[in-house]
């Protein structure tokens, strides 16, 4: 009697394991293999039972190295697309998406996906809720690896019979998988969520910007544009400890087509938390901006303080290197004179920088309204202001060596003698300005971002506080005129004065020539050389006779302007943006900056260009020195430098993800600062070796 009871105890566990064993079986369709994987359907209940929508979940396991896409696969690949048309009592199926990771392929091309594995949460709404579900899926999709990519296709069958709708063990993983999927910004703790387009094309830039009071530690953003869009990989800026996020990603487009105003889904992944949103993201600045200014608000009136320091110190710059000599000449020319006079030409000069910064400001508001790139000392990357530049260095040159003595018209000889008259001393100032804008300065970068971040009203008051702490030494002088009166009268020893300081305007210009080499053919360039050499014999002449100096003058003038213009030859070769110098340095690719990053590495980018003097002065004292050098050749640091000597849509979209219009810029990004260590423009040994050491 015992060993039947034992028996059928036996015969009763063992019924419950096989009815077990079924079920969790019926729960999941069988795995469909592949070369790279293996895919199946699995469900989060072993029956219907009586609910609106089922809980399923589209499962893929892949081999090492190989992945497949996101729903918005990037520059190339496919997602899955799987198709339920043959299912039974199913009127449709939902696919949710988990963030997805991004990728860095070969040529420099982005995808989203997921490696190793994944699973697509489905809600399956039965048609008669209650009745058996047959489910028949046919799933085409790529798998990837490093070196091919492999089109499959997974036929995929699952059954859920009538009754009670049981928990099956594939319940946990699919809501892991789910929580996985991006939801609001709410439910990720993401405040005031939103999107606008900076720029314009080709240097078109989306930023997104959120606050979240639980901080955020390298946030990822992906970009759903319309078709003939593409937004690749951008740069995050975290302030108060990752609280508030602000990311930005360039915009390239076909045809110059403008995101602005265009629906687009913006995601947000940062490890384990996500969120997306769609909306259609306006212009940062208003095509219309109101005609009646803003009182001033503390944070600008802030600014307009850095903005006088800022102006102020840009004196003390090697920036101002190329106008000291037209500096000293108007002092050197006050020598001896009345006081009043003293003032006036020195109140004229400093009249002369503060309209020459209003002149910027008008210039980069129009800009701005038209929807162009806006930056400090741009102008220097058009060949044509070099070339205007260099002409009139050349002029003022000879006539300082007394090569010319023409009659000009009033405020053309003023200028070229140095200033004198108060017409001339204002036009010297503000040419004084222009050859001292190629390069930033402490407090001026602040300020200069600041400005050209906001609207007219901004950056007229910040540009207008620039001129007037550059002009600061000049109202010193006015205030004080007695001081320049003691200088000696202007006498024979001014011919040697003035020799040195035509020689100084003459390095000047060969240094402008030299910038614009970079920027144009070798003939082009070495053509506006010759014409700016020529320039002297050609004064000579017009000093006897007038009609052929002028008809001389101008063929030169002309040839120097067209050169830069005209198609180059086949032996032509214009300098590219790369890293000049060192092998050490690469050149700046955001992919390859993130790639470096995610493999542990510490990336020291240099944002630099051939005019920008404080750029020369960091690379000869730091970046060229030890022990930074050094360190920069080290193993685990990548250098990356991003020339801007010619216009980039790339770098200007870069710079502005940190609110930066001017250089030089540095940065450091590494495992620990995968946002990125910001800087200052004078860079420092012990900042440098300090970043390095912060980021890694």
């Amino acid at each position: 009697m015992t060993a039947l009871r034992i028996a059928r105890a036996a015969g009763a566990a063992l019924l419950a394991c096989v009815s077990g064993c079924a079920g969790a079986f019926a729960a999941s369709s069988p795995w469909a293999p592949t070369d790279a994987g293996r895919a199946r359907l699995v469900s989060a209940v072993a029956a219907v039972g009586g609910a609106a929508s089922l809980r399923l979940g589209l499962q893929f396991e892949l081999d090492d190295k190989w992945k497949i896409y996101w729903r918005s696969p990037g520059d190339s690949g496919s997602p899955p697309a799987p198709d339920f048309a043959a299912s039974a009592n199913v009127a449709a199926v939902d696919v949710a998406w988990p963030a997805p990771q991004r990728f860095y392929e070969y040529a420099e091309l982005e995808t989203a996906g997921y490696a190793g594995g994944t699973l697509l949460p489905l809600s399956v709404r039965p048609e008669r809720p209650g009745e058996p579900v047959r489910l028949r899926a046919t799933v085409p999709y790529q798998a990837c690896d490093d070196r091919i990519c492999v089109p499959f296709v997974a036929e995929l069958a699952l059954d859920l019979p009538r009754g009670e709708a049981a928990a099956t063990p594939f319940a946990r993983l699919i809501e892991r998988y789910a929580a996985r999927v991006p939801g609001p910004p709410e439910a990720a703790g993401a405040e005031g969520a939103s999107a606008r387009v900076a720029g314009a094309p080709p240097g078109e830039r989306v930023e997104v910007a959120f606050f979240s009071p639980i901080p955020f530690t390298a946030p990822e953003l992906f970009v759903e544009a319309p078709p003939g869009f593409r937004v690749p990989a951008g740069a995050a800026i975290l302030k108060d400890e990752g609280r508030r996020v602000r990311i930005a990603a360039p915009v390239e487009a076909r045809g110059g087509l403008s995101l602005a105003g265009r629906p687009a889904v913006f995601t947000v992944v940062d490890g384990g938390r996500a969120f997306e949103f769609s909306a259609a993201p306006a212009r940062a600045f208003p095509a219309h901006v109101p005609a009646v200014a803003p009182a001033i608000s503390r944070p600008l009136a802030l600014m307009i303080g850095i903005a006088l320091l800022g102006g102020l110190i840009l004196n003390l710059m090697p920036c101002v290197l190329p106008v000291l000599s037209l500096k000293l000449l108007g002092a050197v020319g006050h020598g001896g004179g009345a006081p009043g006079a003293v003032r006036l030409g020195f109140l004229a000069s400093a009249a002369g920088v503060v309209a020459s910064f209003l002149v910027l400001a008008a210039a980069a508001i129009a800009a701005k309204l038209a929807g162009g790139a806006v930056g400090w000392g741009i102008q220097f990357q058009q060949p044509l202001f070099l070339v205007f530049m260099t002409l009139v260095l050349c002029l003022f040159a000879h006539n300082l060596f007394g090569l010319f003595e023409i009659r000009l018209p009033a405020w053309a000889g003023a200028v070229a003698r140095g200033g004198n008259g108060p017409a001339g001393h204002f036009a010297a100032g503000a040419f004084a300005t222009l050859l001292a804008t190629p390069c930033s300065a402490p407090f001026l970068g602040t300020a200069v971002s600041f400005a050209l971040s906001r609207g007219p009203a901004e950056i007229a008051a910040v540009f207008a506080a620039l001129g007037l702490g550059m002009a600061a030494p000049y109202l010193a002088v006015a205030a004080f005129p007695r001081a320049v009166t003691w200088l000696p009268r202007p006498g024979r020893w001014m011919l040697w004065v003035k020799a040195a300081l035509g020689t100084a305007l003459l390095g000047t210009a060969a240094w402008l020539v030299f910038v614009l080499a970079a920027q144009v053919p070798p003939e082009a360039a070495l053509a506006v050389a010759m014409a700016a050499a020529a320039t002297g014999p050609a004064l000579r002449l017009a000093r006897y006779e007038r009609a052929a100096g002028a008809a001389v003058l101008a063929t030169l003038a002309a040839a120097a302007f067209a050169a830069p213009l005209l198609p180059p030859t086949e032996f032509s070769t214009v300098a590219a943006a790369d890293p000049r110098g060192d092998a050490h340095w690469r050149p700046f690719e955001a992919g390859a900056l993130r790639a470096a990053v995610t493999e542990g590495k510490t990336v020291f980018v240099d944002v630099t260009a051939d005019w920008c003097v404080t750029c020369k002065v960091n690379k000869l004292l730091v970046l060229d020195a030890e022990p930074v050098r050094g360190r920069l050749r080290g193993a685990s640091v990548v250098a990356m430098r991003a020339d801007w000597t010619r216009p980039d849509p790339g770098i200007a979209a870069y710079l502005g993800s940190f609110d930066r219009f001017g250089i030089p810029f540095n940065a450091v990004y590494g495992p620990s600062a995968p946002g990125g260590i910001v800087l200052p423009e004078l860079l420092r040994t012990d900042a440098v070796l300090a970043a390095i050491d912060r980021a890694g």
